[in-house]
């Protein structure tokens, strides 16, 4: 069993991990631009400079693969190594959600100072 150094790939930046997330299933580029602006609730747009820059970067690290390309349109997937790093990346934002969530409380009853 291969053990994964995780630092060579994380944290993912924002426009990242969304891509990735939305290749929980293979998708074409601008179907993923569209996924990303409504799972994120319109708080990351993606433009293509930055998604196809993102496909180049994630292609080389082996977390995704080109699976089917018919006129012009190329789907990708996560592959194995992707799918591990985004679990990685999720375990560590639920980390911070469960710490930022404890803060919270003492932040809206202005506590902290």
């Amino acid at each position: 069993m291969t053990t994964i150094n995780y630092s060579k790939y994380l944290p993912l930046s924002e426009a990242t991990f969304y891509v990735m997330v939305a290749l929980s299933e293979p998708m074409h580029g601008y179907a993923i631009m569209q996924k990303v602006e409504t799972i994120s609730e319109g708080n990351v747009v993606i433009g293509p400079g930055t998604l196809y820059g993102a496909f180049t970067t994630l292609e080389k690290q082996g977390l995704i693969i080109k699976v089917k390309e018919e006129e012009r349109r190329k789907s990708y997937a996560l592959t194995e190594l992707g799918q591990q790093i985004l679990t990685e990346q999720i375990r560590r934002l639920e980390i911070m959600v469960k710490n930022g969530q404890l803060i919270l409380k003492y932040l809206q009853q202005g506590a902290v100072k």
